[in-house]
C-alpha cells in the first residue's frame, strides 16, 4: 500500500501465494496475494491510533488500510507497533493458508478458504467479534493452533536432509510391490516444492503396456479441500498414473505440468475431475487432438475387449493419510464439455460404449 513500510514479505514454498505485512503509522495489515500479485485477502492486524466509531471497508482496496472501529478492537486507544524482527510466517502444508506469529504467539491466521469478496477475512488476535477487516482469533485459536503446530513441524521435517528421499523411497517401493520392476526415472520438478519424479514400469509378461507414475505428489497435502469437507484425510494425498503403449519418455512429458498443478493453481484433484490441458510445447505429440484429461481412481469400466485391468495400487499411507492413485485418461474438448454438463460417471459410460480404452496408445 502507498506510503506503508513492509514488515514481512514472503512467498509460500510453492510460490502460488504471498503474504505481505505492512505498517503505515495508523494501522498494520496483512495481505494474502496470489501468484499474479492480486490481493485475495486483506486482514487488519492492529490500530496504532484512536479507533473511530465506524470505518469504510473499501479503504482496503484504495491503497490505505482502514482503522478498525472501536467496538471490534481490543485496543480502541491504539497499541504500539509490532517489532519487525519478531514477525514470522508459517505456511500450512497445503500452501493455501498462512499463520502469522510474533513474540507474543499467534498473531493472525489466514486460512485457505478465506475470501474477502465473500465476507470471509482472516482471524486476528487484536480483533473482537466479526468485521469486514478481521474476525476474532480468540474463539478459534484452540481449534486452529494444532494446525499451525503441524505446519511448522511439517516444514521442519521437509528441511531435513533425508526427508524428500524418504518420500521417494516409500512411493517407489510401493510401486515395485504393486505394479512391477522399475525402468527409467525422470525429474519433472522445477527446483522448488513440490518435488516430483516420474517412475516408468515397463511391460511384463502379464501386462503389455507401460505404467508411468508420479513419485512425490503425496508428500504434501493438496490445497483447498477444507473449503468443501470437514475431514480431508481420505482425499488429501494422491499420485497420478498413466498407462500407455507409446514411447514412455514422450508420454511422461505430461507430468511436467500436471504433476505440480494442484499446488501451482491452488486446487485439488479427485476422481472424476477433468482438467483442461495446459498449452505446453513439450507434450504436443502426446496431446494430439485432446483438450483435457479425466482423472479416474478405477478405470476398469474402460478395459473393454482387451480385459486389461489396472494394477491395484491401494494400501499406501503417508503421514496417516491414505494415498490414492488417479489414472490419466485424455479426452477431447467435446468430451470435456460433456463432463462439465453431466458428470464423470456418465462420461465414463459414454466412453466405454464407444470402446475407449484407459490405456493410451
Amino acid at each position: 500500500m502507498a506510503g506503508a513500510r513492509v514488515l514481512l514479505d514472503q512467498f509460500s514454498p510453492y510460490r502460488s501465494r504471498r503474504v505481505i505485512v505492512e505498517y503505515d503509522t495508523r494501522t498494520t495489515a496483512a495481505y494474502l496475494l496470489d501468484a499474479r500479485g492480486t490481493i485475495r485477502v486483506p486482514v487488519w492486524l492492529a490500530n496504532h491510533e484512536m479507533a473511530p466509531d465506524s470505518s469504510d471497508p473499501e479503504g482496503l482496496y484504495r491503497g490505505q488500510a482502514p482503522l478498525m472501529p472501536a467496538a471490534h478492537t481490543k485496543h480502541p486507544q491504539g497499541r504500539a507497533p509490532f517489532a519487525e524482527d519478531s514477525l514470522r510466517a508459517v505456511w500450512f502444508e497445503e500452501g493455501d493458508g498462512v499463520a502469522l506469529l510474533d513474540d507474543d504467539g499467534l498473531l493472525a491466521i489466514i486460512p485457505g478458504w478465506a475470501e474477502a469478496d465473500s465476507g470471509l477475512p482472516g482471524y486476528a488476535r487484536e480483533a473482537i467479534g466479526r468485521s469486514p477487516y478481521a474476525w476474532a482469533l480468540d474463539p478459534v485459536a484452540a481449534q486452529l493452533w494444532p494446525r499451525v503446530v503441524h505446519a511448522e513441524a511439517y516444514w521442519d521435517w521437509r528441511a531435513a536432509p533425508n526427508a524428500w528421499r524418504s518420500v521417494q523411497r516409500t512411493v517407489f517401493n510401493h510401486l515395485t510391490r504393486t505394479v512391477g520392476p522399475a525402468g527409467h526415472y525422470w525429474d519433472v520438478s522445477d527446483g522448488h516444492a513440490p518435488l516430483i519424479r516420474v517412475s516408468e514400469r515397463p511391460p511384463t509378461e502379464d501386462r503389455p503396456y507401460t505404467v508411468l507414475s508420479t513419485v512425490g505428489m503425496c508428500g504434501q497435502r493438496m490445497p483447498t479441500l477444507d473449503r468443501y469437507m470437514a475431514d480431508t484425510s481420505a482425499y488429501a494425498r494422491i499420485e497420478l498414473a498413466l498407462a500407455t503403449t507409446t514411447q514412455a519418455h514422450v508420454a511422461a512429458r505430461i507430468f511436467r505440468w500436471i504433476g505440480a498443478f494442484p499446488w501451482r493453481a491452488v486446487t485439488w484433484f479427485g476422481t472424476g475431475h477433468s482438467v483442461k490441458w495446459l498449452d505446453n510445447p513439450e507434450d504436443t505429440a502426446m496431446r494430439g487432438g485432446n483438450a483435457a484429461v479425466l482423472l479416474v481412481a478405477d478405470p476398469t469400466p474402460l478395459s473393454g475387449e482387451s480385459g486389461h485391468l489396472p494394477p491395484d495400487t491401494s494400501g499406501l499411507t503417508f503421514h496417516g493419510d491414505p494415498v490414492t492413485w488417479l489414472w490419466i485418461v485424455p479426452i477431447t474438448r467435446p468430451e470435456h464439455l460433456f463432463a462439465k454438463e453431466h458428470d464423470s460417471a456418465t462420461l465414463i459410460d459414454k466412453l466405454a460404449a464407444e470402446g475407449r480404452s484407459w490405456i493410451l496408445g
